[in-house]
């Protein structure tokens, strides 16, 4: 009976033992906010990745904390694959038990996580991703970038007002969700500004991690288009255009937003001189405080590169789900997604954040062109009223 009765008191010790733990350890992570970052940190879009979680980690750097909680920013790489996102996705709601969630690069990936935060009721703001599809249906999700309806008018608007451009080819990474959206955009708007449904010569496919493109090429050198669009990842896309060029292609070659990366350049090298492309966001024309302030910090953090426009678009999500929790006054992801979603004038690095009725942000774009090795400014085109 004495025996019984040490052994009942040393059980009971270590269930008081384990209990203060147990309270230890949720007093410690009721002091963090977790964010999930879900980016591709592998496979074919980390280098596009790569600036944007920099500008996510340059945000956190400036401003660790919210609601007097630390910041903790929980990585998770998606392998720039459908199935891998979604199985990130997962574990970051289920696992991480995050707030909320920054991405993808890639539209693709986004939507392949979306059901998840959606069905988890977790928030996540794309910083990057462009496609029409990753919000619709979705209250869940919301981003701080234009979308490609937008984008595919912009360059189309390029072609022919300031190209002189009556007959385009299409080449398009087909098994991109985001280089078909956009070149769909593009087609339709383009058509319209022609008046000639013929107008579009050929669209030719490749697929992601594609090498060879000389079959599309000589095909599209033999159709004589006074312009060629070719919306696709950045390392596809610089190979195609160095073939092109070497193939004795002369006629401007134009893109989307992912080729501004410096992979895109070192890549394509001389050949992908005079290419043109849409993106987010120029360093030499600050649209907000907020720009300079994150001008200021990224020069002393990356003091030999030039901000992507990824990058202060990974640094405005995460901004903006900060001001968010701020305005919850919580941390509980539901709160935080209904103050995400009601996001009015948010002043970002990147310009001015208005939601259209999808929260997709309302923004200009701008039009940049490589030269002497970097991407140099040309114009700014505002959205229509």
């Amino acid at each position: 009976m004495k025996k019984f009765i040490l052994l009942l008191g040393a059980l009971t010790l270590m269930i008081l033992m384990f209990t203060a733990c147990g309270k230890k350890q949720s007093t410690e992570e009721s002091n963090v906010i977790k964010i999930g970052v879900f980016e591709p940190v592998t496979g074919a879009n980390a280098g596009g990745a790569k600036w944007e979680i920099e500008g996510i980690k340059l945000a956190n750097k400036l401003y660790p904390e919210v609601l007097g909680k630390k910041i903790e920013l929980v990585i998770v790489d998606n392998k720039s694959d459908k199935v891998e996102a979604a199985n990130a996705a997962a574990r970051l709601v289920d696992k991480e038990k995050v707030a909320a969630i920054i991405g993808s690069y890639g539209s693709s990936l986004s939507m392949a996580g979306g059901e998840t935060f959606k069905n988890s009721k977790v928030p996540a703001v794309a910083a990057s991703a462009t496609n029409p599809m990753v919000t619709v249906g979705n209250d869940f999700y919301s981003r701080v970038c234009f979308i490609d309806p937008f984008q595919g008018t912009v360059m189309a608007n390029y072609a022919f007002n300031q190209l002189k451009a009556k007959k385009v080819a299409i080449v398009q990474e087909v098994s991109n969700d985001y280089a078909v959206g956009l070149a769909k955009f593009f087609t339709d708007d383009f058509k319209k500004l022609t008046g000639d449904d013929k107008s579009i010569l050929t669209v030719a496919n490749y697929n992601t991690g594609d090498t060879d493109f000389t079959a599309q090429l000589t095909n599209i050198k033999g159709l004589n288009p006074d312009v060629i669009f070719a919306p696709g990842n950045f390392t596809e896309s610089a190979a195609l255009i160095k073939q092109a060029r070497q193939l004795g292609i002369t006629v401007p070659i134009i893109g989307g937003d992912t080729w501004e990366t410096q992979e895109f350049i070192d890549i394509g090298g001389k050949e992908v001189e005079g290419a043109i492309f849409s993106t987010f966001f120029d360093a030499a024309k600050p649209a907000t405080k907020e720009t300079e302030k994150f001008l200021q910090a990224f020069k002393k953090e990356f003091p030999d590169k030039e901000p992507a426009g990824v990058s202060a678009l990974g640094y405005d999500a995460y901004l903006l789900i900060i001001e968010a929790i701020k305005r919850a006054n919580s941390t509980d992801p539901e709160k935080i997604k209904e103050e995400i979603n009601k996001t009015k004038d948010f002043m970002g690095a990147a310009g001015v954040v208005n939601f259209d009725e999808n929260r997709n942000a309302i923004k200009s774009a701008v039009i940049k062109q490589v030269k002497d090795g970097k991407f140099v400014y040309l114009d700014t085109v505002e959205p229509k009223k």
